[in-house]
């Protein structure tokens, strides 16, 4: 009886790990794309006209290029919420430097995300929006 209820436990964890391999990306990177490149064009109402951009290479990820200086982080909650933890960035020196620091400042706040078409709108609860289109080919 004993080997019986150890072979089916073995039997249970095996088929619910098989399962869970199969299971789709939940997250952003599911949504938006991970060979999409999405380049920020409105920032809280304003244009921006620097190039920015956000990637999703694999689930659980982010990386992208600020005005100076590339960075990644993780995002492991499902969509439609998003939160990035552990950004990291590259530590150039340019004049673009406090802007970057406000869209980092931002990218941070956010905590919605949507997908619809070659539109991705990064939200949080005071109302900031980040606005970013997909890169064309």
């Amino acid at each position: 009886m004993l080997w019986q209820a150890c072979a089916m436990l073995r039997a249970t964890f095996l088929l619910a790990l098989g399962l869970s391999a199969c299971q789709p990306d939940e997250t952003i990177s599911g949504y938006a794309g991970t060979d999409r490149e999405w380049r920020l064009v409105e920032a809280v109402g304003q244009p921006i006209t620097q190039r920015i951009t956000l990637t999703f290479p694999e689930e659980g990820e982010i990386a992208g290029h600020a005005p100076c200086n590339a960075y990644t982080a993780r995002q492991t909650l499902p969509y439609p919420w998003f939160k990035i933890e552990g950004l990291a960035a590259t530590r150039a020196a340019c004049p673009e430097l406090e802007l970057e620091g406000t869209y980092f400042a931002m990218l941070m706040s956010m905590s919605l995300s949507e997908v619809a078409g070659d539109t991705l709108i990064l939200s949080n609860e005071a109302g900031m929006q980040l606005v970013y289109r997909a890169a064309p080919d």
